[in-house]
């Protein structure tokens, strides 16, 4: 077939076919994921395992601080902080990480002939990975302050793959377009760190929610404009066998759709330049 004739694939195709081939890519970007880790950790006794340590003495902390300021029982108190932490790790560490995925990874995306989106599975693996090292204290937790676990608690997997599914189009669009303007990377990870606060991780939202004082009740309804709290009560009211809320997974799924629909558009058109960009 002559050239003149030969079919010109679509933007949109090269786009989903760059996520095709990166995720067929994942013994690659599997190995690279764990390598960081160990290499973060090279020469450490305890290796990963600092990783646990430090978020478990910052939440027990912050758990024992936030009991007696609010008067909550500690074992209901240290339990919703410490789980609310695991969950938040994983969410802000695919934001700040993914504002400079592909600016970390120049030289590989310069060297390396590979889809773009590698390197974005590479970046979520690796949050996985700390999670899963996180729910080691979970389990401690458990076994402290056992909590009422039912069958329903298996919730807590498909909320999280909301959350991997999630974490892969925010670093996409994050990577991108911080790429381009490199000063959006600083201004979000100064965001995430205002939202930590904003986000009811180490503030229970109902006893806000349901105080005596109308007024506070009336304010702590704006915390459901806050994306984040859906994302983090979809999982972690599973893990501590609450009662779950239909509004929570609504919310979720339509800003997975709406997410994913704008992380494909920004592909679609600058994907191409990424390596120019870095």
């Amino acid at each position: 077939m002559s050239a003149a004739t030969t079919p010109v694939e679509s933007p949109w195709r090269r786009a989903l076919a760059d996520l095709a081939d990166g995720w067929r890519q994942r013994e690659l970007w599997g190995h690279l994921g764990w390598q960081d880790i160990r290499q973060r950790y090279r020469r450490s006794l305890l290796g990963p395992i600092w990783i646990t340590i430090s978020m478990a003495v910052t939440a027990v902390a912050l758990g024992i601080l936030y009991a007696g300021l609010f008067g909550n029982p500690l074992a209901e108190q240290l339990p919703y902080i410490l789980v609310g932490f695991i969950v938040w790790g994983f969410i802000a560490g695919c934001i700040n990480e993914g504002s400079e995925v592909f600016i970390a990874n120049e030289g590989l995306i310069k060297h390396l002939p590979s889809p773009i989106s590698v390197h974005v599975y590479r970046l979520v693996w690796r949050q996985i990975l700390f999670f899963a090292h996180n729910l080691i204290v979970y389990a401690v937790m458990l076994i402290v302050f056992p909590q009422p676990l039912t069958w329903m608690s298996l919730a807590a997997i498909p909320g999280f793959l909301l959350l991997m599914l999630n974490g892969l189009w925010i670093a996409l669009l994050a990577g991108i377009v911080s790429t381009r303007f490199r000063d959006l990377t600083p201004i979000t990870q100064s965001i995430v760190q205002l939202m930590f606060f904003m986000t009811p991780i180490v503030w229970i939202y109902e006893d806000f929610l349901n105080s005596p004082n109308p007024a506070i009740a009336e304010r702590a309804r704006w915390a459901e404009l806050n994306p984040f709290l859906h994302f983090l009560e979809i999982v972690r009211a599973p893990m501590l066998g609450a009662d779950q809320n239909l509004r929570h997974w609504v919310v979720v799924l339509a800003i997975t759709v709406v997410g994913w629909v704008l992380a494909l558009t920004v592909m679609r058109r600058y994907r191409a330049r990424v390596a120019y960009w870095v």
